[in-house]
């Protein structure tokens, strides 16, 4: 069976993975830091608490996965989001390098995007100054950590500018460096089409160490 390993899968978004691989038959192992917060039941998801920011708590739960789909986020309310979000994400990708991870997906951030050549989402003056520290934190996840990361296939996929709960129906245009808009400049994505979408490259990989992004 068809096996991934998913971080921050009681999440917003890692939940929304989480089911889209089930639906497509994978076995999935969701690492979360509280596994009571996990409200999917399925007899192809297996439970695993374990903190990202421990290297020896994440190495042990991370064995034997050719595949690792990294959704993890402190928490948007989270005062220390921006520091947490650096300390873990470099465990993360070195665990990932030290236990022979093939493929590692990463839920990025959308600020990082460009607007035009010389703008980005986050320097936008409407974006929302509580939201700032994890913005930026994901943006230097990108640009610090793997941008430079050559010794393991990553994919850094940043959603649309607004992500949220809505429909699936399998239907979006996917980007890379710049923000995907429609026609009246609006940028948007259900939370469910972005796991399609990151299912979709994990079971055909079409992006190798770089940045994509997805928008209607």
């Amino acid at each position: 069976m068809k096996k991934v390993m998913i971080i921050g899968a009681s999440g917003f978004v890692g939940s929304a993975i989480v089911n889209e691989a089930l639906n497509r038959g994978y076995q999935v192992t969701a690492v979360v830091r509280n596994p009571e917060k996990m409200t999917i039941k399925n007899e192809n998801l297996q439970v695993v608490k374990a903190d990202v920011m421990n290297f020896n708590e994440l190495e042990e739960a991370m064995k034997g996965f050719d595949a690792v789909i990294s959704a993890f986020n402190p928490g948007w309310s989270n005062p220390n989001i921006y520091n947490e979000t650096l300390k873990a994400y470099p465990t993360i990708i070195n665990v990932a390098k030290k236990v022979g991870v093939k493929r590692l997906l990463i839920v990025g951030g959308a600020g990082s995007l460009l607007v035009t050549p010389d703008r980005r989402v986050m320097d936008e003056p409407d974006v929302p100054p509580r939201l700032l520290p994890g913005i930026k934190a994901l943006a230097e996840v990108y640009y610090t950590y793997l941008r430079l990361e050559h010794d393991i296939d990553w994919v850094f996929f940043s959603p649309a500018a607004n992500m949220t709960p809505g429909n699936r129906t399998g239907k979006f245009r996917l980007g890379s460096d710049y923000l995907v808009v429609d026609d009246k400049g609006d940028s948007n994505i259900s939370v469910e089409d972005y796991a399609v979408a990151m299912i979709n490259e994990l079971e055909n990989p079409q992006h190798h160490k770089e940045r994509f992004t997805v928008g209607y």
